[in-house]
């Protein structure tokens, strides 16, 4: 199978007026198609630099990313869920489609029916402060799937909101990526958020990073990410992870 992403010796330096920082050192691996990817790593190693880059927010300074077909489509979720507060959770999800002036009455039926589908079709008219912070996220989510993006991002997208709130918020997005077929990569200082999600996991060295290692995340009885908690596979998962994170206190 041709991966959908390939990344290759990604490296990227940062200057300032007396040095040279490397963020990146040396980061490679693939990406499949519909795989769920997580990323882990101490803070500060680049995690959110290599989405950035990913994106085309930042520039690699070098290295090759290569994607499987042109024009391949991004959808970015970040921490903050950014709903204007002036428009309404529908007028919100049309934000993308607005930007990319793909707004049509197709694209308009698509936005409606993702939020009928989640359990956001009573709220299309409502207004951002009126929900909660678990339902904001999966406003900002469908916004974001309103694109049909071929591959998803998730840039810390649970580490606003409390512990309840982002198991709760887990499970709904790991079910809506699954169940609309879509390629995500998630970084992540929630080692539970990933081995509970993910296919697979990435782990970062400290600045500057490199892989360090890979898992691909096993589970005889796998199901949804609060399942997957209570599974066996989880907690070894967990401890051999940590031990690589390099982690000092």
């Amino acid at each position: 199978m041709k991966p959908i992403l390939s990344i290759q010796h990604l490296k990227k330096n940062y200057h300032d007026k007396n040095d040279e920082i490397t963020a990146i050192e040396d980061i490679t691996f693939e990406v499949n198609d519909k795989e769920f990817v997580a990323i882990v790593g101490p803070s500060g190693c680049g995690k959110s630099t290599l989405l950035s880059i990913l994106t085309g927010l930042d520039k690699e300074s070098s290295g090759t990313i290569q994607f499987e077909k042109e024009n391949l489509k991004i959808g970015y979720m970040l921490q903050k869920d950014s709903l204007f507060p002036w428009r309404t959770i529908l007028e919100n999800c049309y934000l993308g489609l607005e930007i990319n002036h793909n707004l049509n009455d197709e694209t308009k039926e698509r936005v409606l029916n993702l939020l009928k589908t989640y359990g956001l079709g009573d709220f299309i008219n409502k207004y951002p402060n009126s929900l909660s912070g678990g339902m904001r996220q999966r406003v900002a989510l469908i916004r974001t799937l309103a694109t049909d993006p071929d591959i998803l991002l998730l840039d810390e997208a649970f580490s606003a909101l409390d512990y309840q709130t982002r198991l709760a918020l887990s499970d709904d997005v790991y079910r809506i990526i699954k169940k609309e077929g879509k390629t995500a990569i998630m970084v992540t200082h929630d080692l539970g958020e990933a081995i509970s999600m993910a296919d697979r996991i990435i782990v970062l060295s400290k600045r500057p990073s490199k892989v360090k290692k890979e898992y691909i995340i096993e589970m005889k009885d796998k199901k949804n990410p609060i399942h997957n908690r209570k599974c066996p596979e989880f907690s070894i998962y967990y401890d051999e992870i940590w031990r690589d994170l390099d982690v000092h206190l």
